[in-house]
């Protein structure tokens, strides 16, 4: 079939003029068409000299004199069932005869059809190309590697050294059998890497394959499910076919949750039949095939808690490796590992740059290097410099810089004094991260400024102190626009959402309110991952007047917090108009600016520690 997929768009012209130019040859010639009743009406005239009376068409030949009157060459009508016209012609002297259709022509009239069938579809296969033709739907999607041709190793691997460590006993196994098959121990049959978007799952499976030395087998989960029931589980098996031809190999399947969502999860008639019969097929064979001869399955998923749970019992997926984000050291690891082909200038310090970038997983930070060689490559640097990597670390936390973007005066200032609000509580509080930077150039969709902090270290847990200066800071900037301007702005907007999610987790999920204790009340389900998703649809399993009271809470909550904030800055307010009057004046401020222009007015500064988060304000 894939011989045919490839004829040209000449080829297919060439076959439709041929069918076209038998049928003229085979068939009746062509004459003047005229009814029938007219054809009898010339008979009756004298003005036909001989009837060719066939099965589908009378042709009718015409005198001499009336060719000479300007009659054409012949007539042609469609028969009727009239045996009065054969009576008309004995009668009028009109030599008559029958004529048979030939069998070649019958069969070209058949085929006709077919024909013009077959070269839509001959175009239709050329057009999804060979890999995608009728002959392979059944067929495995599956793109091996052969041994070594992965190109990645451990060492291109950086920033997950225990998901390595767990992965090193597959490499073993592939690598020396023996040595576990003597002790009876049996490798997992399937190893899933469970970890949130770009953490280097994919990498991880590659470089476990180019490790060991063997053939790898990758694909994604949505290349088993089509149009047609049966192929996806057609596709399973064919996988396994081919797997225990090559093996030792491994088998990676890339977003897991394509393909093996739980069964039920669309209601008693929201199923999916073909994505569940590719699913049991997919269980069917990892029960059925044997572990000894070295077919390892790996697959990734950043959605673990959607895994039908028959997939995820010992036998099957028996082990499961958490890919998380770096802490600080593996962000520096991972730095230096993408900054191999990147020319950096000598100031440039991968460990001031991982701390600098808290929350980034392996993609953002190769992303974070490009765009920082990018923005040297523009300016027409020989090198990538601290600030190329500063002005690209600005461009993916907050958005590309609008430069072209007309603010008035009076905008601007707002902006000013709400960026200047941020930047001084946190200064002022005790538990707040330092600032690093503070900006009024818009940036992104709709950020008008933002105020970036950065942590000190790595945090993985919050007290309630901690969260109540969080709050502080994200209230800072509509409180600095109420006391200069005695007017609030649309820009806290971002920053009130945020104020009302800490809150409500601080009283519904932390149990840090005293008046209703140490209590849950959030109806929320843990994942894997360690998120919660909430289920509005559940019933709530408290009364009218705890959500009451759970209202009031949080109300009197984010009011103290505003009141503390107000008394901050009323206090402070010297050191609220320096900062942003040089703010208007150069737009961007870094973190040693702003400790000098507060040194002259001497708040009390707190530690630095937590999360890092950049507060903005928007349009």
């Amino acid at each position: 079939m894939g011989r045919y997929a490839r004829l040209s768009p000449l080829y297919i012209v060439v076959i439709v003029l041929g069918f076209l130019g038998l049928n003229y040859l085979l068939g009746d010639r062509a004459g003047e068409e005229i009814s029938y009743s007219a054809l009898k009406a010339k008979v009756e005239a004298g003005e036909v000299a001989k009837l060719t009376i066939g099965e589908s068409t009378i042709v009718a030949v015409p005198t001499d004199g009336a060719r000479a009157a300007g009659a054409p060459e012949r007539w042609t009508a469609v028969p009727v069932d009239d045996p009065g016209l054969i009576e008309l012609a004995e009668e009028k002297g009109v030599e008559y005869e029958g004529r048979v259709s030939s069998g070649l022509g019958w069969i070209l009239s058949m085929l006709r059809p077919l024909g013009l069938l077959l070269v839509v579809w001959i175009y239709l296969l050329r057009r999804m190309g060979p890999s995608q033709s009728v002959m392979t739907f059944g067929k495995s999607q599956a793109r091996l590697q052969a041994e070594g041709d992965t190109g990645v190793t451990f060492g291109d691997a950086a920033g997950v050294d225990e998901a390595e460590e767990e992965l090193q006993e597959v490499v073993e196994f592939l690598k020396r059998p023996d040595k576990f098959a003597r002790l009876g121990a049996k490798i997992p049959k399937g190893i899933l890497l469970v970890g949130p978007p770009g953490t280097g799952k994919t990498l991880l499976a590659r470089a476990v394959a180019g490790e060991a030395g063997v053939p790898f087998f990758s694909l994604s989960g949505s290349e088993f499910v089509e149009m047609f029931v049966g192929v996806g589980a057609a596709r399973v098996r064919d996988l396994f076919a081919q797997a225990m031809q090559k093996a030792p190999c491994i088998i990676f399947i890339d977003e897991l949750d394509a393909l093996a969502k739980a069964r039920g999860l669309g209601g008693p008639v929201g199923g999916h039949d073909e994505r569940e019969q590719t699913l049991n097929q997919l269980l069917v064979e990892m029960d059925g095939f044997d572990p000894r001869v070295g077919v390892i399955i790996m697959a990734a998923t950043n959605r673990p808690e959607l895994l039908d749970p028959a997939l995820l019992r010992a036998g099957r997926f028996d082990r499961h490796v958490l890919v998380d984000r770096p802490d600080m050291k593996g962000r520096q690891a991972i730095l230096a590992v993408h900054a191999r082909g990147i020319r950096l200038a000598p100031e440039v310090d991968l460990e001031v740059v991982a701390r600098r970038t808290p929350g980034f997983v392996g993609a953002d930070l190769a992303n974070l290097l490009n765009e920082a060689a990018l923005l040297a490559a523009r300016r027409g640097g020989h090198q990538v410099t601290m600030d190329d990597i500063d002005d690209a670390t600005d461009r993916i936390v907050a958005g590309l810089e609008k430069k072209n973007r007309l603010i008035n005066e009076d905008e601007k200032r707002i902006v000013a004094f709400h960026e200047a609000g941020h930047a001084l509580v946190a200064q002022c509080v005790e538990h707040a991260d330092p600032v690093h930077k503070i900006s009024i150039i818009p940036r992104g969709i709709g950020a008008l400024g933002y105020t970036q902090q950065l942590p000190t270290e790595d945090r993985y847990l919050l007290t309630r102190a901690e969260l109540l200066d969080r709050i502080a800071v994200l209230l800072g900037g509509r409180v600095a626009e109420e006391i200069v301007f005695n007017e609030i702005s649309t820009g806290a907007q971002n920053d009130l959402s945020r104020v009302s999610d800490i809150t409500r987790s601080m009283v519904m999920e932390y149990g840090m309110s005293e008046s209703l204790g140490p209590i849950a009340y959030e109806n929320r389900t843990p994942n894997m991952l360690g998120s919660r998703q909430r289920f509005d649809m559940e019933r709530p399993e408290h009364s009218e007047e705890t959500r009451q009271e759970i209202d009031r809470e949080v109300r009197r909550i984010v009011d103290e917090s505003q009141e503390r904030v107000r008394e901050l800055l009323t206090k402070e307010r010297d050191a609220l108009d320096a900062i942003a009057a040089r703010l208007l004046e150069k737009e961007v401020i870094e973190g040693d600016e702003l400790i000098e222009i507060l040194q002259k007015h001497a708040p009390k500064k707190g530690r630095g520690r937590g999360r890092a988060r950049t507060v903005s304000s928007r349009s």
